[in-house]
């Protein structure tokens, strides 16, 4: 699918990079826009179109008072991975907004967190040629064992931008 907004586009140029340079790229351009995302160190593993893949390490500045990852921290990868796959498809005189994210926490996670989020055709599709509307992204959150220790229910809207 083309690059049809000024995220894609960017990211595309990125892509452009060599591949060792490219998560950090990408990591420093979000968090600069998304400054939460660069005050808790995420890093944006892959961002196309089609798919998010964004990771936090255990450090002390995401860790809770048993040493893992926080609570927040671990909803923030979930959250971040939604919302850049579909801030990746919404176009530019448009604006993404979470409506819902539901986190439920099923097992202890060990060491870092990496959320994997994706888009169906289909999906991309109605964003696209919608002026407005809501869609479910499919999102998985693991730890460093392959541990899926959180479950997120993730629900995006997107509206024209106010003038």
């Amino acid at each position: 699918m083309p690059a049809t907004t000024r995220l894609s586009k960017l990211m595309s140029n990125v892509d452009k990079l060599p591949r060792p340079l490219r998560t950090r790229a990408r990591s420093l351009l979000l968090g600069r826009v998304v400054k939460f995302v660069g005050t808790a160190r995420l890093a944006v593993e892959e961002l196309t179109p089609e798919r998010a893949v964004i990771s936090v390490k255990n450090r002390r500045i995401v860790q809770n008072h048993i040493g893992g990852v926080h609570a927040a921290a671990m909803a923030l990868v979930a959250e971040t991975a939604t919302g850049f796959v579909v801030g990746m498809n919404v176009p530019d005189d448009r604006v993404p907004v979470i409506k819902t994210l539901k986190v439920d926490y099923l097992k202890r996670a060990t060491g870092a967190m990496r959320a994997v989020a994706e888009l169906t055709p289909e999906q991309i599709e109605a964003i696209r040629s919608t002026e407005k509307g809501t869609v479910h992204v499919k999102v998985a959150v693991t730890d460093e064992a392959g541990i899926e220790p959180i479950a997120v229910e993730a629900i995006w809207a997107w509206t024209p931008k106010r003038r």
